[in-house]
């Protein structure tokens, strides 16, 4: 069965992650801007536009359709799709890094407005079009931070403490060589962070399970999101916060069944080893301890 409405977030993502408004896209293969609009809020819409529009936009058809999987070359499109399945997700499994975003201190989000723009910075010819990225990408998250305190999802977040170990060390720092007093300052907010972390654990706020994992885990994040019976995968060299990348890579989204069950397999194994509450954050703590003294 075609779903029309998918097949217009995923439309939406992509042409967000283009850079092209609905003016240029709807000129570029002759339709209205209405009709593109029309199309991303789910209305039918015929194969041969939308195989214009997955030509235009640079992606399969059968990414457009979701068949199978999404590859996703941008990182505008990919949080965004991040944002649609959180929209409809009634639980959410998060292994991405040091810092899961959704529960993260209000703060973290602000320091993240500098972070990415410091990580794009330095690159030529494509600064201009990064900056307008880091500002797409930025109003994606305010609308999912919204549409998580609005629904709370139950979140299932996995951290290493290996990742925790070196963002307390280095700080959050989007590029090279920072000034050593600089540092310093991002040492403190990368602390401040990892206390808020350690409070969560402590507090174990419902709807809201934290397990810290001290071995080995992926260096890619993933993401699973459950709506009722419907599981779908998210695989991302993407990420936030500490050494932030949001140029390069290729992220996947997918449904496929056996994809799905290998990767619930990775968390419950992970799961069952992780630290959690008062352990998890007395954990953290001695670990904040060692490294500042």
């Amino acid at each position: 069965m075609v779903r029309y409405d998918e097949i217009g977030q995923r439309l939406r993502a992509f042409r967000l992650g283009s850079g092209m408004s609905a003016d240029e896209i709807a000129k570029r293969i002759g339709i209205s801007r209405t009709a593109v609009y029309r199309f991303e809020k789910g209305e039918v819409v015929k194969i041969e536009t939308l195989a214009s529009l997955a030509e235009l936009l640079g992606v399969s058809l059968a990414t457009l359709l979701g068949i199978e999987i999404e590859y996703i070359s941008s990182a505008v499109t990919y949080f965004e799709r991040l944002r649609q399945l959180e929209e409809a997700a009634d639980r959410i499994i998060v292994l991405a890094g040091p810092i899961s975003f959704l529960v993260g201190s209000p703060e973290f989000r602000n320091q993240l407005s500098d972070l990415l723009r410091e990580s794009v910075e330095s690159e030529d010819g494509r600064r201009e079009k990064s900056l307008q990225d880091v500002e797409r990408i930025l109003e994606i998250l305010d609308e999912r931070r919204k549409n998580y305190e609005r629904r709370k999802p139950a979140i299932v977040n996995l951290m290493a403490a290996l990742d925790i170990e070196r963002l307390l060390r280095s700080g959050f720092v989007g590029r090279p060589l920072i000034a050593e007093e600089e540092v310093r300052v991002r040492q403190q907010h990368a602390r401040a962070e990892i206390e808020h972390f350690a409070h969560l654990m402590e507090a174990e706020p419902i709807g809201i399970q934290i397990g810290l994992v001290t071995g080995t885990l992926p260096h890619t994040g993933f993401q699973i999101f459950r709506s009722g019976d419907r599981k779908t995968l998210s695989i991302s060299p993407f990420r936030l916060g500490e050494q932030p990348n949001i140029r390069l890579g290729v992220a996947m989204i997918t449904e496929n069944h056996e994809a799905v069950s290998l990767h619930e397999a990775v968390v419950d194994e992970m799961w069952r080893t992780a630290l959690k509450g008062r352990e998890a954050a007395a954990y953290l703590r001695s670990m904040i301890a060692s490294i500042y003294g």
